[in-house]
């Protein structure tokens, strides 16, 4: 009996070990460019382990409107503990599923266009959409939507599809933001521009800096990328007299990942430094929260829109689908 004793002990303390091993890992869906080896994940997971001594384990997909499709198919039971990169396009979409819980942490952190009071979801970055094109192949850009939509159909643009992309969704309301009544005809009218409509981000850029496309939607900030990272100052993005539609990107806990305190730490410290300081150039977009280094100069020269477009969550959640719908029939004419 004795023999065995010591051998019951120590599978007891295997499975204990095995147990808080399991309590320590926190799963993060998010979209493909943030993890990318160019992107913040990298960066961010090495990190907040530092200071958790936890496994940070992302999961990516396509881009932001595909994470809202992924967790709600998966339903209540998501690996995910936190989804990060819907924007508050989707928030109300997301509120709805009943799979997102309260998030509890303090957002005295938190700086964004408009202010920030959200009980559920957690900015950790902003930006404008933006029409970003090549320097040396367009030598005059629009200045506004509608030179966009009215010109030389010869000169592509290259845009994300707004049901799985949220820059996608985002050119959608901003259209909508515009043109009102009249979103559908002036569709109709860009469709000849377009060169291709992409699932994500990522595939749209990277069809445009191998000079596919003459123009890429994509944001005010993207030209920072290729000033710091490339030293040129080729790409850049056009002001458009209408303004631009802003962007807040969000972070939310599931239900699920509401039984794991490591949920609420990494939302906490995604607000600060540690993960803020990494965004401006791994991101290109401006951060949401506290910062301990000021922003490279090169973002000083960047588009500042005259005006902000922007819909409310609920107006979206409202009609989000007539208006893909619309997109739809007036891309297939």
């Amino acid at each position: 009996m004795r023999r065995t004793v010591p051998l019951i002990s120590a599978a007891a303390v295997a499975a204990s070990i095995l147990s808080a091993a399991a309590q320590e890992k926190l799963t993060v869906y998010t979209y493909e460019s943030f993890t990318a080896e160019w992107g913040p994940g990298p960066q961010v997971e090495k990190a907040f382990e530092a200071e958790c001594g936890c496994d940070l384990d992302f999961v990516s997909v396509a881009d932001g409107v595909a994470l809202l499709n992924r967790v709600r198919l998966e339903g209540t039971g998501t690996r995910a503990d936190i989804v990060l990169g819907l924007d508050t396009n989707l928030t109300a979409e997301a509120k709805a599923t009943g799979l997102f819980a309260p998030h509890g942490i303090e957002l005295a952190n938190v700086a964004v266009p408009g202010g920030w009071t959200d009980d559920v979801f957690v900015p950790f970055d902003y930006g404008y959409f933006a029409v970003v094109y090549d320097s040396e192949r367009v030598k005059s850009p629009p200045k506004s939507l509608k030179e966009l939509v009215e010109g030389d159909p010869a000169l592509k643009i290259a845009i994300q599809d707004p049901r799985t992309s949220t820059p996608g969704l985002g050119l959608l309301l901003w259209m909508k933001a515009v043109y009102g009544d009249g979103a559908a005809d002036a569709w109709a009218k860009l469709k000849g521009r377009v060169l291709t409509v992409t699932p994500g981000w990522s595939e749209a850029y990277g069809l445009f800096t191998a000079g596919e496309a003459e123009m890429v939607l994509s944001y005010t900030t993207s030209p920072a990328y290729h000033m710091i990272a490339e030293g040129t100052e080729r790409y850049q993005a056009a002001a458009f007299e209408e303004g631009h539609y802003l962007q807040i990107e969000v972070a939310g806990i599931t239900t699920k990942g509401a039984a794991n305190p490591l949920a609420a730490r990494f939302l906490a410290f995604m607000t600060g430094p540690g993960f803020q300081d990494v965004i401006p150039e791994t991101n290109w977009m401006l951060p949401a929260g506290k910062t301990d280094k000021p922003l490279n100069p090169a973002f000083d020269t960047l588009v500042k829109p005259a005006k902000t477009l922007l819909f409310s969550p609920d107006e979206v959640a409202a009609n989000r689908k007539a208006w893909v719908d619309e997109w739809l029939a007036a891309m297939s004419r």
